[in-house]
């Protein structure tokens, strides 16, 4: 009945509000219910999926509750609140549903945790699995049963039953032991005395135990999402199609290489040095002081830096941000088998796969690839394809094109998830995405980014530190190379920038005049920075290193002299563009 009804919305139905619609529909006329349901049915299907989230439960709530709706409109008094009327139907039903056993056992543990932070119960932080245990404790187990609201009650008592399915992983005695501190609140030296134990024992089994049920707990959710995917009818294979012209954008910042591949995929493709340039990617400069280690490039909020330089260009995005704080190490400094898959497996499940496998799903499911960090070593790559059945994920990165298991995301050289997807796209005139770019930009060469790691120097004072280093006599080679080749190659795809914005200025705008000219002293600038730069890769080529630390750092603390006196008059330039603009 229902789908009939949607079908008989004409367009004539559309100009009416719905208080009318409300009014025609309990007159009998269903084509003026129908019309309602094909407004509002995306919305309805939303407050479900917030209430349940689990797709295909969500989808029978809103089937049900619309032909209740249907049924008893005309006990609807006030037309004006017909919506609100029909969320408090979805809730009903969804209470409903989730008090039937069937649907209880579909519940995810992630799914529960929204649910309860939804509910207004926010005192547990849900990635703390320490929090939710002892809140759980058998002490208050009664007072959570006797709760006045029936959802609540629902999700303490389905909370439990998942926590205690999850610790089955433990062995007998290991259980035993953390059911003891977790769930009945002993402390470590009750326990020992119960369990004739030394203290220092039960803090070690304690402490093995709560990270082997963490661990458990991200493959229940993973597992439980893939269930759902395979239940819903959504479990597939998919491949975009990887276009081997790719490979020909090539820069040392892998960032802003697999944005422009993401964006080949849209219909706002941009070339590689006008994304290099929008995004801020060409002016950037962090450098570890001391070492001048090779993370140096990467020393950044990546989930503020990469939202905002692809906003600058009107696109926004979601990220899955599993970074840890700190620098990792140099993984080409490191031994091979610390690089391998046998590596990978032997390391902990990410806690972000769950949340950052359900982005990269549904971004490939609109057919564009995600960006994502360590795929395979530190760098950034992307991720253009999924076979859930294999539970696999192809990616490229840097030039290598592999697959990569579900579970293994997360557990490269430097254990950290971070996936950028696009979600949509706002046209922003060239005027305007330069105007934002360079704010950005200057924020950064002023030093007033956050400080992302902490022992990162960033912008022009980058120079100044590096510069230290070389006289110091304490630069990691590897790491130096590496730091020049980004650098100069940003610099390089500066000029480009410019270059290609004098080229694509209206030229009609006399007011422009000015700001062409400095397009010109801009490109000329940023030319001569790479010429610079050309000379200090000359002699410390990656990845070989060189001797940085040998009889040569007076003409190599000279040579970054002059690059920063430099930059810093193409820095004006940038003002001026910026105040002309």
């Amino acid at each position: 009945m229902l789908n009939t009804l949607e079908d008989s919305s004409i367009k004539d139905w559309e100009e009416l509000e719905d208080r009318e619609l409300v009014k025609r529909a309990q007159s009998g006329e269903n084509e003026a219910f129908g019309e309602l349901v094909r407004r509002h049915r995306a919305k309805v299907y939303r407050y479900a999926r917030a209430y349940t989230q689990e797709s295909s439960l969500a989808e029978d709530i809103v089937q049900d509750a619309l032909i209740r709706a249907f049924m008893h409109l005309g006990k609807l008094v006030d037309v004006e609140r017909f919506l609100s009327w029909v969320h408090r139907i979805v809730r009903n039903q969804a209470f409903s549903r989730l008090n039937s056993t069937a649907a209880v056992k579909e519940q995810s543990f992630t799914a529960l945790a929204s649910m309860m932070e939804r509910n207004g119960d926010d005192s547990a932080n849900w990635y703390d699995l320490d929090g939710i245990l002892r809140r759980l404790n058998q002490t208050h187990m009664e007072d959570m049963f006797m709760s006045d609201v029936p959802e609540s009650r629902l999700m303490q008592k389905e909370t439990l039953r998942v926590l205690t399915e999850i610790i089955q992983c433990l062995k007998p005695r290991e259980r035993l032991i953390f059911e003891s501190h977790f769930f009945e609140q002993l402390s470590p030296q009750e326990i020992a005395n119960l369990f004739q134990l030394k203290t220092s024992n039960v803090y070690q089994i304690i402490s093995r135990s709560r990270k082997k049920v963490i661990q458990q707990k991200i493959r229940v959710t993973v597992d439980s999402y893939i269930k759902s995917r395979r239940d819903l009818g959504i479990m597939k294979k998919t491949m975009l199609t990887y276009k081997n012209t790719l490979l020909e954008a090539r820069t040392w910042t892998s960032a802003a290489e697999s944005i422009y591949k993401m964006l080949q995929y849209t219909d706002n493709k941009l070339s590689l040095p006008m994304i290099m340039g929008l995004t801020g990617h060409a002016f950037r400069i962090n450098i570890v002081p001391d070492s001048v280690h090779i993370a140096g490039p990467t020393t950044y909020n990546f989930a503020d830096v990469l939202t905002r330089g692809l906003k600058n260009m009107g696109f926004r995005s979601k990220t899955v941000d599993g970074k840890l704080a700190g620098i990792g190490p140099n993984k080409n400094l490191l031994q091979q088998d610390q690089l391998n898959v046998n590596a990978m497996e032997k390391r902990d499940i990410h806690q972000a796969l769950p949340e950052a496998l359900e982005l990269i799903h549904r971004s490939l499911d609109r057919g564009v690839p995600v960006l994502a960090w360590d795929l395979f070593f530190p760098e950034f790559g992307i991720i253009y394809g999924y076979d859930d059945a294999q539970r696999s994920l192809f990616a490229e990165e840097c030039g290598r094109k592999d697959s990569l298991s579900y579970d293994n995301l997360g557990r490269s050289v430097l254990e950290e998830i971070f996936v950028l997807a696009i979600d949509d796209y706002t046209e922003v005139s060239l005027r305007e995405q330069l105007q934002n770019a360079l704010q950005s930009i200057l924020e950064h060469y002023d030093g007033e980014e956050e400080n992302i790691p902490v022992d990162s120097v960033k912008g022009l004072a980058g120079y100044d530190v590096w510069m230290k280093a070389f006289e110091n006599g304490s630069i990691e080679p590897n790491g130096n190379a590496y730091n020049i080749a980004v650098v100069r190659d940003a610099r390089g795809n500066a000029a480009a920038f410019f270059k290609e914005l004098l080229e694509n200025w209206p030229a009609e705008q006399d007011q422009d005049r000015n700001i062409r000219d400095w397009f010109g002293e801009a490109e000329a600038a940023y030319h001569n920075i790479t010429k610079h730069f050309d000379k200090l890769h000359e002699r410390y080529p990656f990845p070989e290193g060189g001797t940085p630390n040998g009889q040569s750092r007076a003409e190599d603390i000279e040579q970054l002299r002059l690059i920063k006196e430099e930059e810093m008059k193409a820095v004006e330039v940038l003002r001026k563009i910026l105040k002309g603009l």
